[in-house]
């Protein structure tokens, strides 16, 4: 019989994965919120939008 086991060791190279920047976006009535958060730091900004009075 054949034997179908997962090697213990993988051959080659897998390249490892990781985060690049994960972010949010929330509108609420008259204005913007953007967050981005990356490797070398976190950054955001509130925007006036023209919408609702």
């Amino acid at each position: 019989m054949t034997d179908i086991a997962m090697p213990a060791v993988r051959r080659g190279t897998t390249p490892t994965r990781r985060l690049i920047a994960a972010g949010i976006i929330r509108r609420n009535p008259g204005r913007t919120l953007t967050v981005r958060v990356t490797a070398a730091g976190v950054t955001g900004t509130i925007a006036k939008t023209g919408g609702a009075r």
